[in-house]
């Protein structure tokens, strides 16, 4: 970056504070999309990150912009989340079957993004790659893993089964009686090697 006088400078790191604030309103309006979808009051997800409307505002000026935050945010949480589990987990299919978990905490939680960004489809298509980057190598990571281990049968596609899980996902929010955990469950036990 140069200033006016000509000279060189480095560009401007956000403050530990800032990237904290942010992750909080993130957070708290990620857990206000779970329970009452994208639509929920602003104020809403003020009040349970603690903070005014007018600090969610600032760093989000309009509802879209927020979505897409919270979105990118949680797909870097899933992203990030795959490597700490596969240090910290007992084995690989162990590590594989919780990130599932998390992935479809991810899915149910975007539940309504797809409406709101239906008018701008150059959007959803970038957030869609976005989201396909990120996660497939982590995913693909995994299953590597459990299947070097011996514990699952080689050769499944990350993308294959990121698209099951999400086809299971598919109608959760429109049905109190379906739960799709349970289904999700049978499918990853079923990449079991038989023993």
């Amino acid at each position: 970056m140069i200033d006016d006088g000509g000279t060189e400078r480095a560009p401007q790191r956000r403050r530990a504070d800032a990237v904290r604030n942010e992750k909080t309103l993130l957070d708290a309006a990620a857990a206000v999309f779970v329970t009452a979808g994208v639509e929920a009051p602003v104020r809403d997800i003020a009040a349970r990150a603690g903070v005014g409307t007018g600090t969610i505002y600032r760093h989000f000026p309009t509802r879209a912009d927020l979505i897409i935050a919270v979105y990118r945010h949680q797909v870097e949480a899933c992203a990030e989340a795959g490597p700490a589990l596969l240090a910290s987990s007992s084995t690989p299919y162990a590590a594989l079957a919780r990130w599932i978990d998390l992935f479809v905490d991810f899915l149910v939680t975007k539940r309504g993004l797809a409406g709101v960004l239906r008018s701008d489809d150059a959007g959803f298509d970038t957030l869609h790659a976005y989201f396909l980057d990120r996660l497939v190598p982590v995913c693909t990571q995994l299953l590597d893993a459990a299947a070097a281990a011996g514990e699952i049968r080689p050769g499944i596609a990350a993308y294959e089964l990121m698209r099951g899980v999400g086809n299971l996902c598919i109608g959760a929010d429109n049905d109190p009686r379906y739960d799709p955990r349970h289904l999700v469950e049978l499918l990853v036990a079923g990449l079991l090697r038989p023993r």
